[in-house]
């Protein structure tokens, strides 16, 4: 499969298509109400349009050079007969929004073997064409769905990518980087994040079209305070900004999974339909050597094994917030009393696997007096308060296959408070049960009261009412008790959960798992934290980092293992 002619057709798209991201580009544009619908709008369209011809005509000699490179897309397979047994430099576990950015660049080097537990996403419309968005989350079942849904002991739904591309495939696509003080909290190369970022944005992130309800909604922010207007940017930045997006112009989503295909596909094997088991350790139990594996459908109980190469290979966890603390559990890595209540052998009593889970609280509002049939529409605007304490951002969602609803949603950034994952059973196929523990914090609480109003003032807007025709309302809720109340009942999720293997409690800085060699974590699972206004780009950063640091790691290795065979340094010529 070649993914180049994906990239030719939504750069030919932007010769077509209305833009009101270019007129956001505009050094000349300041955004009102009244500009937004001047008849002029047109003129001054059509003069920018003129000024971005030359920039199209580049991108599009970028994309033709593309042609002669060719992307393919490495072997992949739902017989486990057919990994069964091997050996791989690395097994990459999930291939999801990290795992594919992970594997692709272990694979420059050496072999990689990627179990994911769901099937593949391309040629799936419902994940792939944007007007098919929210779609997976209306169907979901046991063992074969591409979005799993799990309901949190706090009583809230929430959803779980299980598809090549893990939740790259079912969410909103919207792109936006983390902080340079999430960066610097973290202890990453600055230089070696920017080149990380860079690297997955020439390939699955676009310029959005804005759509009808999102050019309406950004002035609805505007109106309720979020400045300054920061047009279009990938940085997590004051103020109201249109987002990347893994949308193209041309609606066509590109997950996580796009990836795979600018790695070396000869070095690379993707087993689908796969669920882990467990980890395989050596006879001291100080070493990670392979993997159980077996299928996710539920048809056949049989494991399968493949191992990783004896001297440098390694197991990798990138099964995402629940995933990995799941196998880490099921491995016999995990607090020791909890282990032995479901009769798993302990290895490493390591008692913060599963601990520090946490969720955004998120608060939506319907704008909508009622279920209509609109064009569905991911976010591409965001809002971000001061202090960076709350994120806003606005969708319209299908309620079923011919319905819609206008949401204006908004999470707490940084919440404090903290959950925990433990097993069900020690079916790897099982959802874990999970806490959040949504507002148990007071600080919490009272900053969701805070977030309502924000809500609320959005929701009043004038360029909101006037799209909806309806009249703004004096309050819609007042008072503390009201507000306290109304959080309470209404708290959701932005399905941003995050925590499990958090560094530093149960990963070290290199991501590498305490107690044992040869296994690491890396994704959404070790952060203490959600960054940026989605995660989503952090992640696919993360993949391409971690996956950098560990090749050169190696490589410093082995050129040491090269230049003193016996351990010892050999003199200089």
């Amino acid at each position: 499969m070649y993914l180049f002619v994906d990239h030719l057709i939504g750069s030919l798209c932007l010769l077509h298509e209305s833009s009101s991201l270019r007129l956001a580009n505009s050094s000349t544009y300041k955004p009102s109400i009244t500009l937004f619908f001047r008849q002029n709008f047109v003129s001054e369209y059509k003069q920018l349009r003129l000024d971005m011809s030359r920039l199209v005509f580049l991108f599009i000699i970028s994309m033709l050079i593309n042609l002669s490179q060719g992307v393919q897309m490495p072997y992949m397979t739902t017989d486990p007969k057919e990994v069964a047994g091997k050996s791989f430099d690395y097994i990459v576990v999930g291939g999801g929004t990290a795992g594919c950015s992970l594997a692709a660049t272990l694979s420059e080097k050496y072999s990689v073997l990627v179990i994911e537990r769901g099937g593949s996403p391309f040629g799936d419309p419902f994940v792939e064409e944007r007007k098919y968005f929210g779609y997976p989350l209306l169907n979901t079942d046991e063992y074969s769905s591409v979005a799993q849904s799990f309901t949190s002991l706090d009583g809230i739904e929430n959803y779980r990518g299980r598809v090549l591309g893990g939740s790259s495939a079912i969410n909103g696509g919207f792109y936006s980087r983390a902080s340079d003080e999430f960066v610097k909290k973290a202890g990453w190369d600055k230089d070696l994040v920017q080149d990380s970022y860079k690297w997955v944005e020439s390939k699955v992130v676009f310029m959005p079209e804005l759509t009808q309800w999102q050019s309406v909604v950004q002035f609805g922010f505007l109106e309720a305070g979020f400045y300054p207007y920061n047009g279009y940017s990938l940085d997590h930045t004051l103020g109201t900004k249109i987002g990347g997006s893994i949308y193209d112009q041309c609606g066509k989503r590109h997950t996580s999974a796009d990836l795979l295909g600018f790695g070396k596909p000869n070095c690379t094997t993707v087993l689908l339909n796969a669920t882990v088991k467990s980890i395989i350790f050596d006879g001291n139990k100080t070493r990670a050597v392979g993997v159980r594996f077996m299928k996710s459908d539920g048809s056949s109980s049989k494991t399968y094994k493949a191992h990783v190469e004896k001297h440098r290979g390694e197991v990798i966890l990138t099964a995402g917030a629940l995933g990995s603390p799941q196998i880490l559990l099921l491995s016999g890595i995990g607090p020791e009393n909890h282990l032995k209540d479901l009769d798993i052998p302990v290895v490493v009593d390591l008692k913060q696997v599963g601990r520090k889970m946490s969720d955004n609280p998120a608060i939506s509002l319907l704008v909508d007096r009622f279920s209509q049939n609109r064009t569905l529409e991911p976010p591409q605007v965001a809002a971000i308060a001061e202090g960076f304490k709350f994120i806003l951002e606005s969708e319209v969602l299908p309620t079923n296959i011919t319905t819609t609803r206008i949401s204006i949603a908004a999470k707490i950034a940084f919440p404090k408070s903290k959950g925990r994952l433990k097993l069900n059973s020690t079916d790897p196929r099982e959802n874990p049960s999970v806490k959040f523990n949504y507002l148990e914090n007071k600080e919490d609480l009272d900053a969701c009261q805070e977030m309502v109003l924000h809500l609320q003032h959005v929701a009043r807007s004038e360029t909101v009412t006037f799209f909806l025709g309806t009249q703004a309302q004096d309050k819609l809720v007042a008072g503390d008790e009201e507000l306290k109340s109304f959080c309470k009942q209404n708290v959701g999720t932005y399905y941003h959960y995050h925590g499990g293997c958090v560094v530093g409690s149960v990963v070290d800085e290199d991501y590498k798992v305490e107690g044992v060699k040869r296994l690491r974590v890396v994704d959404g699972s070790t952060f203490e934290e959600s960054p940026g206004t989605n995660p989503m780009a952090t992640v696919l950063m993360l993949g391409r980092y971690q996956g950098i640091k560990i090749l050169k790691e190696r490589e410093a290795k082995e050129e040491e293992r090269f230049l003193s065979p016996q351990g010892s340094p050999q003199p200089q010529p």
